[in-house]
């Protein structure tokens, strides 16, 4: 059996476990499960995660913390990233009357509502005849979708239906097979729409023989669920290493979550902490890893969980095992509504280079009238503010990774503590089945995108309100509210000067004043309020 060795010192990957220069500190965790567990192909090389705790570590070792067998890099086993499903949007964030224009490793693809077969379709955003996008057309009287350059109309199979200029008396040219539009398999699941990025006909029943991971919390009753999507300016393999980094939180996230016990002791003011991160299982398919209260797993490519069991009075604090996350079965995530528990869902997109969309879930068995009486989008501002409060740092950490190339990341990255092992082990799945990075099969050239301006990176309203269902419609509120406080604070203004004292009294002018005045103040504040969470939030760290 493979082993996974990992102590607080700087990490190293070999082959060889040399007793005097690697002491007993060496936690060994196994890689692979035993052979009741799920099957794994046993081709895989020896994947050793080493740390040295000696202290007499060289300078040249220092300087190269990893160290890469060849024989194990890459992998015999290649991650064929088109034949997985990926999630679009959630569709509670999809409007039936509309279609959608989304990407998906970089295939540009028109969602919409099927009223004929009540399903939603994903489709090529092309029109066949003059290559048009389909997502900017509509959905006609007949629920078909048709495109806006010329009126071609298409049903849920993606045949044409329509020709306008086509003579009806004519050839029936809609009939052509050229005429088509290419679709995609499609499932709703969880409340999310996935897509297979495949249109050849072979795919058509692939959802009979591979299902999306499913996540039988997300269909739970007893759990309540806060959903959000976002587009962000880095790529998929920075969000995702991102997200599997508990050991940022404290810093990069200071003052906005992970509030610590005041009678804790900390060794600085943010309150960072050694972490004890297990990883274990590490396949073609993914990982799982422990730590603490909680475990994680990574579903390759998309889907990462973590779970977070909230100890009790009558539960056993020293337990070791916090509560498993994952079943053995079915992709599936086990369930344990035996005491509270606690959950999030981040489902990894990747769009383009330099670009991706996070779909993120949040989950919990407790307080939950809560989120039944806050509206939504009150959450969303939380959350945009989250991820805003790293979104710089990962964009330009992006591209001086690409400076070094993704497979020297190993080399160029210091990551000396096992606070880093789901990060090490997420880029360690990558270089050995997938070449350190997506397969964009030759769509793009490594060049990413310009940087564009702070205020254009971090804006919130084209990434998210224009997505979302719930921030969309707070928005256009407050907006019209902005406009009904001027109105009113011009109004009592223009009162105010018309009448005179003999006709109203003094303290009924002084009201109207006064109301004028507050209108004025509170639209003003309410316009600042729209600007600063709906479209762009700087965050400057120095001042946290």
């Amino acid at each position: 059996m493979d082993v996974l060795k990992l102590s607080s010192s700087p990490l190293h990957f070999t082959s060889k476990f040399n007793k005097p220069q690697f002491p007993n500190q060496c936690l060994q965790i196994p890689l692979f499960p035993s052979s009741s567990s799920s099957s794994i192909n046993r081709r895989n090389p020896i994947f050793n995660l080493c740390a040295i705790t000696s202290s007499t570590i060289s300078t040249q070792e220092s300087a190269n913390p990893f160290q890469v067998d060849a024989e194990s890099e890459p992998g015999e086993e290649r991650f064929d990233w088109y034949a997985q499903w990926y999630p679009i949007m959630p569709i509670c964030d999809l409007d039936k009357r509309v279609p959608h224009g989304k990407t998906v490793m970089g295939i540009d693809v028109v969602v919409w509502w099927d009223k004929n077969e009540s399903a939603w379709k994903v489709f090529d955003d092309l029109c066949p005849h003059r290559l048009a996008p389909l997502s900017e057309g509509r959905i006609d009287q007949w629920g078909r979708l048709q495109c806006v350059y010329h009126g071609w109309c298409f049903n849920g199979s993606g045949d044409c239906k329509f020709i306008p200029q086509a003579p009806p008396d004519g050839p029936p040219v809609h009939t052509s097979k050229r005429a088509c539009v290419a679709v995609f398999p499609s499932i709703v699941q969880n409340d999310v729409l996935w897509f297979w990025p495949n249109s050849d006909p072979q795919y058509k029943d692939i959802m009979e023989k591979k299902k999306p991971p499913y996540i039988p919390e997300l269909d739970d009753p007893s759990f309540t669920k806060l959903i959000s999507n976002r587009d962000l300016p880095y790529g998929y393999e920075i969000l995702t290493e991102n997200l599997m980094d508990p050991a940022h939180v404290p810093y990069a996230h200071y003052g906005i979550m992970g509030r610590l016990p005041k009678n804790r002791e900390k060794a600085d003011r943010e309150g960072g902490k050694p972490i004890d991160i297990v990883v274990k299982d590490f396949n073609i398919n993914g990982f799982i890893a422990n730590q603490d209260m909680g475990s994680s797993q990574f579903f390759a490519p998309c889907v990462y969980c973590t779970s977070f069991s909230i100890p009790s009075k009558k539960i056993n604090s020293n337990r070791q095992d916090s509560g498993a996350l994952l079943s053995g079965e079915n992709n599936a995530v086990a369930r344990n509504t035996s005491q509270k528990k606690a959950m999030l869902i981040f489902m990894c997109i990747p769009v383009g280079p330099g670009k991706s969309r996070l779909i993120f879930v949040s989950l919990r068995n407790f307080a939950v009238s809560i989120d039944r009486i806050i509206p939504r989008w009150i959450f969303h501002l939380g959350q945009n503010l989250i991820l805003d409060s790293d979104l710089y740092l990962l964009h330009v950490e992006e591209r001086k990774i690409l400076d070094v190339g993704p497979s020297n990341w190993q080399k160029a990255c210091f990551v000396p503590t096992k606070s880093d092992a789901k990060v090490v082990a997420f880029r360690r799945w990558l270089n050995r089945y997938s070449d350190s990075q997506v397969d964009w099969r030759g769509k793009f050239s490594v060049i990413l995108p310009p940087s564009p301006s702070k205020e254009q990176l971090m804006d919130r309203y084209w990434s998210h309100v224009v997505n979302c269902s719930s921030c969309k419609v707070a928005y256009k509120g407050l907006n019209a509210l902005e406009v009904v406080l001027q109105v009113i604070s011009i109004a009592s203004l223009g009162i105010f000067a018309a009448t005179k004292q003999s006709f109203v009294s003094g303290a009924a002018r002084v009201l109207m004043l006064v109301m004028a005045i507050f209108c004025f103040a509170s639209s003003r504040w309410l316009s600042h309020f729209i600007y600063k969470n709906f479209h762009f939030h700087d965050y400057n760290h120095a001042l946290r």
